[in-house]
């Protein structure tokens, strides 16, 4: 690929030189706000999932639906969709979408009316780089760190000729689908081993290491028979749960500099991880006189609010000490309060599929799925003697390790993949990089 003959300096720190025949011109030149409220000329519910806007059956939802959508607002072919709301919350930050199809989506979301002549495909490419490159981080204010379209209106936008806006967006349409071919394939080979982790680790946590074990009939219809030494019990019955942090603004996670910034767990961290990393800690505002609660070694963690079912309730546990750490507003803690439990054991038997699946289909919601604290303490766990739990750890960490290892090579397969897709997008929408001539075969 080629670079432009000539650039000029766009005066934006984070877009750096554009091609000398390209603009710089306020997000209000190209789109306006949408205020075209629902007007039940369509059926078609829309849902913002990670970056990508889908029609949504509300019909087999599982989650809270709202009395009525009068309030949601009307989207077209070419319309954007924003979610600037959380955001201090990195978890998954595809915040941008472009709609393909007539439907509706709530009002909490900024919807981007295109104006005449616009390529809008082009310019969702240019705010889904600024979504990867957390450009939009910074902007937010309030408690949940919000942009309304009036913050946004003069958020500036990096303007080819039109002629051009169409060819960048073709060219990557093209080089963009051959690139998600490569990822999907890659992300089928790492689901197939988390299939072949999660039967492991299911089967071993709710029959143990004895394929002959005697069982008994465990009284629970759902669970069936269990080994004839183990018990179920709730788990409130076996530890308590606590909150993160509370009461704290953008302010006390952006300010690098104060004296009172201490350790907190993040919501990435404990999704990411079976056992949390010292790698990931972020680092928030604590006065000496708050009162929040810190996390202890051996500590449990819960997702209690996701994007999607699949994700709700997923566990990490603590299993080093550190003096001052707490845990992100997102999440609920849980300490064990009984010496015949091992804490690693219970970790391993959240993560396994049946524990899974039963927290999963507890969440309640329509825009963003949430978990409530009752639910999770009436959660039923296997409990053998403390001896076997040990022993089944023992086992779960060494074979787990391995499928670990193949799932991490592909792993970063796909980051590299991605990586090269956020450069792609962000070099040729800025203008970094000529793709007129290109031949797209």
């Amino acid at each position: 690929m080629n670079t432009y003959p000539s650039y000029k300096d766009s005066g934006v720190e984070w877009i750096g030189e554009i091609p000398s025949g390209w603009d710089i011109k306020p997000m209000y030149t190209r789109y306006s706000q949408n205020k075209t409220k629902n007007d039940n000329s369509t059926s078609t519910v829309s849902s913002l999932s990670y970056g990508r806007l889908v029609k949504r059956n509300v019909e087999t939802n599982l989650g809270l639906l709202p009395d009525n959508f009068d309030s949601y607002q009307l989207l077209d072919t070419g319309y954007i969709i924003l979610r600037m709301t959380d955001l201090q919350n990195d978890h998954k930050s595809l915040r941008v979408g472009m709609c393909e199809f007539q439907g509706i989506i709530t009002s909490a979301y900024i919807g981007l009316k295109p104006l005449t002549n616009v390529c809008s495909k082009y310019f969702f490419y240019y705010l889904y780089m600024c979504d990867l490159k957390k450009v939009f981080y910074g902007l937010g204010g309030g408690l949940r760190q919000s942009v309304s379209y009036n913050d946004f209106k003069r958020f500036p936008l990096s303007i080819p000729p039109p002629q051009e806006q169409q060819q960048i967006s073709d060219y990557l349409d093209y080089k963009i689908s051959k690139i998600d071919t490569l990822i999907e394939k890659t992300q089928q080979k790492i689901e197939l081993l988390k299939e072949q982790r999660t039967s492991l680790i299911n089967t071993t946590v709710t029959k143990g290491l004895n394929p002959n074990v005697e069982m008994k009939d465990s009284g629970v219809e759902w669970i069936g028979e269990i080994p004839s030494g183990w018990n179920i019990k709730k788990l409130k019955y076996i530890g308590n749960l606590y909150g993160g942090l509370t009461g704290k603004s953008g302010k006390d996670f952006n300010d690098e500099d104060n004296p009172h910034n201490k350790p907190f767990i993040p919501f990435t961290n404990i999704f990411n991880n079976v056992y949390i990393s010292d790698k990931h800690y972020q680092y928030v505002n604590v006065e000496p006189d708050e009162r929040q609660n810190r996390v202890r070694e051996n500590d449990l963690f819960f997702l209690m609010s996701s994007e999607g079912y699949d994700d709700l309730g997923k566990s990490s546990i603590l299993i080093s000490e550190i003096d001052e750490l707490y845990l992100n507003s997102f999440c609920k803690g849980f300490r064990i309060n009984s010496g015949k439990v091992d804490p690693l054991f219970i970790n391993y038997q959240l993560l396994g599929d049946t524990q899974r699946k039963l927290i999963s289909i507890e969440g309640k919601g329509f825009t963003r799925i949430n978990l409530r604290q009752d639910k999770l303490n009436s959660t039923y766990m296997f409990i053998p003697p403390l001896q076997e739990q040990q022993q089944i750890v023992g086992y779960l960490d060494k074979e787990t390790i391995k499928i670990d290892k193949l799932i991490d090579i592909e792993s970063k397969r796909i980051n590299l993949l991605k990586e090269y897709r956020q450069s792609l997008i962000s070099d040729v929408v800025t203008g970094k990089v000529d793709i007129r001539d290109e031949v797209l075969a």
